[in-house]
């Protein structure tokens, strides 16, 4: 655990939206991304990760945070911990917390990610023998405005190899869902097909990956910290019974399940909380 990066980022996600308040341009969180990217490694740096069948894997951690419907500032952090290769759960841990910092763009990791790290210094203090030796985040990693996302974000203050898998195609560096997208899209034609996105941009910053035969919609999978892309696209599809990878499908319905039990929804309520809408915005 990157005990010095975590103090850095926990400290600066409690506070930056105060000086964002004063500072329009973000200058802030801008630097403290900018200071924390200069960490991330892109290529495999884990023997398991170099063998087609990633022997030596046998723990693969999933994160997520569900919102309260009703109220965006109340939230649900959870960690799961799942064997490699069977995907059966080892560990859980689920936590109410109260997220103080206000979503903006690009940011997100500052109003989440500490949430996580503490989750996985909870872990690493109750079960150390079951501390995962890869993260799969529902969020991005690479594929973000400034080249630093959630999984990034997560995967230096921890330092553990990290892994971002999106729901939604988030539209940075001229990638849009526009006509080329969609026939890209259909172009998939089972299970384990991929192609590359790079946009504008002169380097592939992801993959759409079609993860599970019976889905015709996408996941968009980047590079968080420690992991090829290659490596990162075998993995998720090596986890995924479902379109969404078992680690985080996990963690989301544990979750869900968590909030339901200890913050009943006032009756009637039906509507999402604004955070939560993900199918509408991707997370990053």
């Amino acid at each position: 655990m990157s005990s010095k990066g975590g103090s850095l980022v926990l400290r600066a996600a409690h506070t930056w939206w105060q000086q964002w308040e004063l500072s329009p341009h973000l200058s802030l969180p801008e630097r403290e991304q900018a200071q924390l990217k200069a960490s991330v490694i892109e290529e495999d740096t884990e023997e398991w990760q170099k063998d087609l069948a990633f022997a030596g894997l046998e723990r693969v951690g999933g994160v997520d945070l569900s919102y309260g419907k009703e109220n965006d500032t109340i939230a649900c952090a959870s960690l799961v911990v799942l064997s490699y290769p069977d995907l059966e759960v080892l560990y859980e841990d689920c936590r109410m917390v109260t997220v103080s910092a206000p979503y903006v763009a690009g940011f997100l990791a500052f109003r989440e990610v500490p949430f996580l790290v503490e989750a996985a210094q909870r872990l690493q203090e109750r079960e150390p023998g079951l501390r995962p030796q890869v993260l799969l985040v529902d969020g991005n990693g690479k594929l973000h405005p400034r080249g630093f996302g959630v999984a990034c974000h997560l995967g230096v203050l921890t330092g553990l190899p990290c892994i971002g898998v999106a729901k939604n195609l988030l539209q940075v560096h001229g990638l849009a869902k526009d006509e080329l997208h969609k026939e890209q899209i259909r172009d998939l034609q089972m299970g384990g097909a991929t192609f590359p996105l790079t946009g504008t941009s002169d380097r592939v910053l992801g993959m759409a990956l079609r993860s599970y035969n019976k889905s015709t919609k996408p996941i968009y999978v980047s590079v968080g910290h420690r992991i090829s892309l290659e490596s990162a696209v075998r993995l998720v599809q090596s986890c995924c019974r479902y379109r969404i990878p078992e680690p985080i499908r996990q963690a989301d319905m544990r979750s869900r399940e968590y909030i339901r039990k200890h913050l009943p929804a006032p009756l009637g309520s039906t509507a999402p909380g604004p955070a939560r809408q993900e199918e509408a915005e991707p997370k990053h």
